[in-house]
């Protein structure tokens, strides 16, 4: 005969059916939590911990300003905001009319200088052939008298005669003495120099590097290579020494400024590895990096108007530090990069051998340039030139003895 079950047993079998799954339901939520629980500290010990990351770092830069040091008319300009220019290449020019005459007047004043000094020279000559004359004048003024004074000894000529003869002695002694002093005189104006060191051309030729520069500076060259922006210039614009008229971006020599929160700090190190994204390229181009340098202070504490703190009404609030990150260069090529771009920076922790402060001053400088070097160089060749062209052979061969 079959078993028929009572209501009352009936749901008495749900209840206890019902039990086994919130059972089977909460040992499972509870192994869950328990993975969860585990993940995460797992995370935490082998990755989060040696990872601090933010979305506070932006792409820095050389900003190189172009100001001039001439005050001077905008006659040409040669590159406009977004435009790639070499290291030397002209970026403006001012009316060079004045500067040339100046330089003219310079080059003139130098030349006229040289021969007055080869003049100086000459003097000198001359006056060790006069000297040299007046001691055979002496000589011969001192035979006569000599002669005559044992001629008046004997009575062959009068006292008067042998009087003259003295008289002729000192006149010519006199004109000897004074012939030295003249020569002295002249030989200290060019004593242990030569025409080319003589100090009224090298201030004749101080002279002629100014204007030379004054000119030169009417062109107003990239220091760097890179690109235009900031252009405020307009053809003729008179401009005076120091106003910014353009800048030019190295678009390769840049960085990252990231701000990371005072917590954040514990463990970063300079030199440690750094993952970077951008916002321009998004996932899909990571650079990589290191860490440059850790900031000297807060943001805060170099702002225009740093808080005070000593009030009543004062506010904990976490302090972020900027930390420089230097970018593979390679990748930089690859996938340019503007300033003031957002990024994503993940500093890797795990290396702690690096300083958290540097302990060196830099051994070089991080940024030069040489393109202004030609310009002094270019003086000093125009120079050379002025000084041998105005110096005859008589003057070289007296200026090396």
């Amino acid at each position: 005969m079959a078993t028929v079950q009572t209501p009352n047993e009936t749901q008495h079998t749900e209840d206890a059916g019902n039990t086994r799954k919130r059972k089977l339901w909460l040992g499972a939520l509870a192994l869950l939590v328990v993975l969860a629980v585990v993940g995460v500290w797992a995370w935490h010990e082998l990755y989060g911990r040696w990872t601090e990351s933010t979305d506070d770092a932006y792409v820095n830069g050389n900003v190189v300003e172009i100001t001039p040091l001439v005050t001077g008319t905008v006659v040409s300009i040669g590159a406009d905001d977004g435009d790639l220019v070499h290291e030397g290449q002209v970026l403006l020019n001012f009316d060079p009319s004045d500067s040339q005459v100046g330089l003219q007047s310079a080059e003139a004043n130098l030349a006229r200088t040289v021969r007055q000094v080869r003049g100086l020279f000459s003097n000198v000559d001359g006056m060790k052939a006069q000297v040299a004359a007046q001691k055979s004048d002496v000589q011969k003024a001192q035979d006569n008298y000599s002669r005559r004074k044992s001629l008046a000894a004997g009575g062959a000529i009068s006292q008067e005669e042998l009087s003259h003869a003295r008289d002729d002695l000192a006149s010519a002694q006199s004109a000897l003495r004074n012939a030295e002093q003249q020569l002295n005189t002249t030989t200290a104006l060019v004593d242990n120099t030569a025409v080319a060191n003589h100090p009224d051309v090298l201030a004749a030729a101080a002279q002629l590097r100014q204007a030379y520069l004054e000119h030169a500076r009417t062109t107003l060259i990239a220091p760097v290579t890179g690109y235009v922006a900031k252009r405020t210039v307009q053809l003729g614009q008179r401009v005076q020494p120091g106003t910014a008229l353009m800048a030019v971006i190295p678009l390769n020599q840049l960085w990252i400024d990231a701000n990371f929160k005072e917590t954040q700090l514990h463990n970063m190190r300079i030199g440690q590895p750094v993952e970077i994204e951008s916002d321009i390229y998004g996932s899909d181009v990571k650079y990589s990096g290191s860490i440059d340098s850790i900031g000297a202070g807060t943001g805060s504490a170099f702002a225009l108007l740093p808080a005070q703190n000593a009030t009543g009404n004062w506010i904990k609030i976490v302090q972020r530090v900027p930390v420089r990150i230097h970018i593979n260069a390679d990748q930089l090529a690859q996938h340019p990069l503007r300033v003031g771009l957002s990024t994503v920076v993940d500093v890797n922790l795990r290396d702690q051998s690096g300083p958290v402060l540097a302990q060196q001053p830099p051994q070089k400088a991080t940024f030069t340039t040489n393109v202004y070097d030609k310009q002094l160089a270019d003086a000093e060749a125009l120079i050379a030139r002025l000084i041998d062209s105005n110096s005859a052979a008589s003057g070289n061969s007296a200026a090396t003895r």
